[in-house]
């Protein structure tokens, strides 16, 4: 489903928009799709580091010698 917004942009951001439109070939509409997700997806690494984060200390012992939570660390940012 496509949802219609009306937003209101002051000349110099039109202008941006226009020019990152045109030199990435796209539409204006998937450029902002596109820094909307982008951003979006930058949230959601956050929140899953601040959950990851909040269950390290009660973790100790549990994960075995051989890994850390550095490596599990390294790992999830390598995946994302």
């Amino acid at each position: 489903m496509t949802v219609r917004k009306n937003f209101l942009l002051n000349d110099e951001i039109a202008r941006h928009l226009e020019e990152i439109a045109k030199k990435q070939n796209m539409t204006q509409t998937d450029v902002i799709k596109n820094m909307i997700e982008q951003k979006y997806q930058e949230y959601s690494v956050q929140e899953k580091l601040e959950a990851f984060r909040s269950i390290v200390g009660c973790m100790n012992g549990l994960i075995g010698d051989e890994i850390t939570i550095q490596s599990i660390k390294e790992e999830m940012g390598s995946r994302i």
